[in-house]
């Protein structure tokens, strides 16, 4: 039942945090993921052709939780049509963990708009070295792919595959290793 609570309060805080931008939800039979992106130009007043966002996810995996809050500068790569790329920090917490990763992520549109809904390619790793390490951590590893599919505007059908390794100073721990599949709701 705590589990339930902390779920659906991680759902609704997400909505309310993301009104401007995406929640999404991905789920597996052992892993349940909530995510959230807010745009921050449109709080900002800011016009120009960087997009600025903060992101938030919960992960609870096999009994373990995993929060991480980030910040990136996302633009459209100069020259190629449907490549975005983003290049941020983000804060990793878990069971007597925390780090400051450096995040990046590209993002490619497909260009087949016109026979078939838009259908975007996802790459994003994030990495923290000892330096960026604290409490019992030594180091910080997480890399995701993913493949989504607008079928109804502004919802995202998607599958992917994540690996994420929490390095502690006594022991290797690989904290997640799965594929999924989920649902982003755009705003």
């Amino acid at each position: 039942m705590h589990m339930k609570k902390i779920i659906l309060g991680s759902f609704l805080l997400s909505t309310l945090l993301s009104a401007q931008n995406a929640v999404s939800l991905n789920i597996n039979d052992e892993d349940v993921e909530v995510q959230t992106s807010l745009d921050l130009n449109n709080f900002m007043s800011y016009t120009s052709g960087t997009l600025y966002t903060f992101d938030a996810n919960y992960l609870h995996s096999d009994g373990d939780n995993l929060l991480g809050i980030g910040f990136s500068g996302e633009n459209q790569l100069q020259g190629t049509n449907g490549l975005r790329v983003s290049l941020g920090l983000k804060a990793v917490f878990a069971d007597e963990f925390a780090a400051i990763p450096l995040l990046a992520r590209a993002s490619y549109t497909l260009p087949l708009a016109d026979t078939v809904p838009p259908i975007t390619v996802e790459m994003n790793v994030a990495y923290a070295p000892k330096i960026l390490s604290f409490n019992e951590a030594e180091r910080y590893t997480e890399f995701r792919t993913q493949l989504g599919m607008e079928l109804v505007p502004n919802i995202h059908l998607f599958t992917g595959y994540r690996y994420i390794d929490t390095d502690y100073k006594a022991f290797d721990h690989t904290f997640n290793e799965s594929f999924y599949l989920g649902l982003k709701f755009g705003f």
